[in-house]
């Protein structure tokens, strides 16, 4: 999907500001991660987010942060997470796809090991005006 340039001067399509805005998620995640603050990462999902795991499905933004609070205080306690873009397109104008390569970081981790490197998509939506992710979905990266 592509930003044109109408002849009466308005542009039509994504702009640079949503491929920013778009971006940002991930920058979200990260730092709700960091803070193991579950309401902030669900807050990045729209109401009937969905979010896949190896072995989990969470649908609604209250699973979301259920799962992460209990994973906080358990599975991922003291842990960090980091990624990178891999691919990014826009679907239409209010929908786009980031793919991302990273990982979990262990307390004591400063890169991502083979066993915990993963793939992971972000369907983002905007919603007024706002973009939030309708859908992840992680899987290992071998």
């Amino acid at each position: 999907m592509t930003t044109s340039t109408r002849p009466d001067g308005t542009r039509t399509g994504p702009t640079e500001a949503d491929q920013v805005a778009v971006a940002a998620l991930t920058q979200k995640v990260v730092a709700a991660w960091a803070y193991h603050d579950a309401e902030a990462f669900a807050g990045v999902f729209v109401d009937e987010g969905t979010m896949i795991l190896p072995g989990v499905y969470r649908k609604g933004r209250e699973e979301i942060r259920a799962f992460m609070a209990e994973a906080f205080a358990t599975t991922y306690k003291g842990t960090q997470v980091t990624g990178k873009p891999i691919d990014f397109r826009f679907l239409a104008d209010d929908v786009a796809l980031l793919l991302t390569l990273g990982g979990v970081l262990g307390a004591d981790e400063s890169e991502i090991t083979t066993g915990s490197a993963i793939r992971a998509s972000w369907l983002a939506v905007r919603r007024e005006g706002e973009w939030k992710l309708a859908a992840y979905q992680n899987s290992p990266r071998d």
